[in-house]
């Protein structure tokens, strides 16, 4: 289908369901996947999002689904207003666009990471999570196995030698292991900066949390203080990082003896994430010509680095990584990247004109 007639339905929807009068959209953001999001503007009312989710591409269920598991844990998620799965149209409540990464400061960091924080504490202490996908070992292999087909391979050009293929099997199995001991719960898996919202009622919203999964439970502990797009001191995340600790004991999330090991999980775990990303940035760049992501692979990559200093078993790779991951210059993005940031202007008389 054209990118014309995809947006011919979209307008349709909104006007002959949704029952929108006058309106204009504009571009709200275009995230990593095949999914787009426009801000609905209509006359002396409230703003709106609509979600163009192609469903040759995309699957707009799984959003609908984690937006009521994450409704009834008592987070702040988009309220769905009207819905077409079989098209792949969501209007949702719009929370805004005050994204964390826009208003952290050394100032506000503890008090807003403290909010996610609490989130986090009701997500994985409240939300079910039956029917979820798991995070399982052959998951988590899947996605190790992305740094080296996507990053190595295709976008640095490295063979590898029989001695660094060896290093880094043994380590994706050793990351495997240290995921699945850990205690299973709703993982957004984007728990970051970009998807978390300063609101001014229940803060943050949370968004872009279709791909949850049952899963390991340091894991959006390590998407939100290892976020690839900002970067703190380690002294200040060892500090938010105890902090959450003492909550999920208390909570129940975790025993004494868990709480323990959250330190060592976390370094572990992030390694998983980062390798894996540096994956999808490759991909993104190469397959999909979203070469914006490739400025954050240098920042993923230097905190398997920090977890290095402390887990004396990632030392081989944080030394492969320094020794052979030279990264090429980055190129400016494409002109079809950049138009991803423009607005898309319509409205009732554009839909009327276009029908008849």
């Amino acid at each position: 289908m054209s990118e014309l007639s995809r947006e011919l339905q979209l307008l349709t929807w909104l006007h002959q369901t949704c029952g929108l009068q006058q309106f204009t959209l504009t571009v709200a953001s275009a995230d990593a996947s095949f999914r787009r999001y426009f801000r609905v503007h209509c006359p002396k009312q409230a703003s709106w999002i609509v979600m163009d989710a192609p469903p040759d591409k995309e699957d707009c269920r799984p959003f609908i689904d984690c937006a009521q598991r994450l409704q009834a844990a008592g987070v702040h998620v988009p309220r769905i207003v009207a819905q077409n799965p079989t098209q792949g149209f969501l209007l949702l409540e719009d929370l805004g666009n005050q994204l964390y990464l826009n208003q952290l400061t050394p100032a506000n960091a503890d008090t807003l990471y403290g909010a996610a924080c609490q989130a986090l504490i009701r997500i994985q202490s409240a939300a079910t999570t039956t029917g979820l996908t798991p995070y399982d070992a052959t998951l988590l292999r899947h996605e190790l196995q992305l740094f080296e087909d996507w990053f190595l391979q295709a976008y640095l050009q490295l063979t590898l030698t029989q001695a660094e293929q060896a290093m880094l099997q043994a380590c994706f199995e050793m990351l495997i292991t240290q995921a699945i001991q850990q205690p299973q719960v709703l993982v957004h898996r984007d728990f970051h900066a970009r998807n978390l919202l300063v609101c001014a009622t229940n803060s943050p919203g949370i968004i872009d949390f279709q791909d949850a999964v049952l899963g390991p439970v340091t894991y959006d502990l390590v998407s939100l203080w290892r976020d690839s797009y900002i970067a703190w001191p380690p002294e200040q995340v060892n500090t938010w990082l105890a902090n959450y600790t003492q909550q999920a004991i208390e909570q129940g999330i975790l025993t004494t003896a868990q709480g323990e090991q959250i330190p060592r999980w976390f370094d572990l775990m992030g390694v998983q994430r980062q390798l894996k990303i540096a994956g999808i940035f490759a991909r993104l760049h190469l397959r999909d010509g979203k070469s914006a992501y490739l400025a954050d692979i240098p920042q993923t990559l230097a905190y398997i680095t920090l977890a290095a200093e402390r887990q004396p078993e990632l030392r081989p790779l944080a030394a492969f990584i320094q020794q052979r991951c030279q990264l090429p210059p980055r190129r400016c993005p494409s002109s079809h990247e950049s138009a991803s940031n423009c607005a898309l202007i319509t409205s009732r008389s554009d839909v009327q004109a276009t029908l008849k």
